[in-house]
């Protein structure tokens, strides 16, 4: 059906526009010119990072990050299950093989315990662990308190994928900036957009002129076409750099505005039995990318009654990512799994959280979810 209110449209106006224009009218429309350099420098100061490169997904970046890292085919990568399918087929490409690592249910983000448990119970079985690749949920960054210690304990290169979580940070340090290398998205969906496009963001200048060069069919700097790597045609244009630019410019005012919705949910569930927000209890360094509230069975009714109800109003919603272990695509993929992303799966739903939305459409969400509430208290 179609939906009057979507769950994280694009926040996008006249002064995007004014950008987009300039840039084309430049003649900078190819994946070079002084938009994409200064997106690049923008996303460096912004994730606390010496370097960026812009590339043309979240996907790219992930995928760069991994080559960097070294992993082979045969190696063993270590992903959260619950996560976007792209952080998963990344591993992949590189001829890997995923490992699924089970979550913390207060927050969904990966169990640092279980992580310690798979990279152990994987070596022992005679794998390779190329990297380890938690992933920042729905704007929350995992517990890199934990999880960075640990990694550098066992000797496993981490990788972070902040596709989700721009302008967040965890124990003050920006999402992006852990491990040896960020990956970021600019999906239509996501916090702030170029349309599509992504970026990897490091500390490791080696590492990032690695991904620069692969993400340019690794052509050599010579006169003639001259390759001695497999490259990919990876990088982001100057035109959609020219949205990024100005999109970051407005990350904070963008954030700001989800995070004001997210204290209108929690006000709204607060009183009710056997329903929280998936934040850990603080969600003080989030995006506040989407709210998700978790219906525990106490409640009398479940998310999907309340999905289906806001859909009877054109508001859309969304379950929470199907579990990576479950999908067709990984049946019998090696994991290490505790059921709390399965219970997250059949519990947890995504609400409108886009930055976007006026205030009279959110006290129209409001007021449906109020509705839906008082009728089974």
């Amino acid at each position: 059906m179609g939906f009057r209110v979507l769950l994280s449209a694009p926040d996008v106006g006249a002064a995007e526009e004014h950008a987009v224009v300039e840039a084309v009218r430049s003649g900078w429309v190819a994946p070079a010119g002084p938009h994409l350099d200064a997106f690049e420098r923008g996303l460096a100061e912004r994730t606390g990072t010496r370097r960026a490169v812009c590339l043309s997904s979240g996907t790219a970046a992930l995928h760069l990050a991994l080559l960097a890292a070294d992993v082979r085919a045969g190696d063993v990568v270590l992903v959260p299950t619950m996560t976007f399918v792209a952080t998963a087929n990344a591993v992949v490409y590189t001829g890997a093989l995923p490992c699924f690592v089970d979550v913390d249910p207060r927050t969904g983000n990966v169990d640092p315990e279980l992580f310690v448990r798979a990279v152990t119970e994987i070596r022992q079985q005679g794998h390779r662990v190329g990297a380890f690749v938690p992933v920042d949920l729905f704007g929350r960054c995992a517990d890199y308190s934990s999880l960075v210690t640990e990694a550098e304990r066992l000797g496993v290169p981490l990788i972070e994928d902040a596709a989700e979580a721009l302008g967040a940070s965890h124990a003050g340090r920006p999402a992006g900036s852990f491990g040896i290398a960020g990956a970021l998205s600019f999906n239509g969906n996501k916090i702030m957009t170029t349309s599509g496009g992504g970026a990897l963001v490091t500390d490791n200048e080696s590492l990032a002129n690695r991904a620069r060069h692969l993400s340019t069919q690794a052509r050599e700097p010579v006169p003639h076409y001259e390759h001695n790597a497999v490259g990919y045609n990876y990088r982001l244009s100057n035109v959609l750099a020219a949205l990024g630019v100005t999109q970051l410019a407005r990350l904070d005012d963008m954030i700001a505005r989800r995070r004001a919705l997210r204290e209108r949910y929690r006000a709204a569930f607060m009183a009710h039995d056997g329903v929280r927000l998936l934040d850990g209890g603080d969600d003080s360094e989030d995006n506040c990318w989407l709210t998700i509230v978790v219906v525990d069975p106490a409640a009398g009714w479940g998310a999907n009654d309340l999905g289906r109800h806001l859909a009877h109003q054109g508001i859309e919603t969304r379950p929470v990512w199907k579990p990576m272990h479950r999908q067709p695509v990984y049946r019998g993929a090696l994991s290490v799994l505790s059921g709390s992303a399965d219970e997250l799966f059949e519990r947890a739903l995504a609400l409108p959280s886009g930055s976007a939305l006026d205030d009279e459409v959110v006290d129209e969400v409001i007021a449906a979810v109020t509705e839906f509430l008082q009728d089974h208290a």
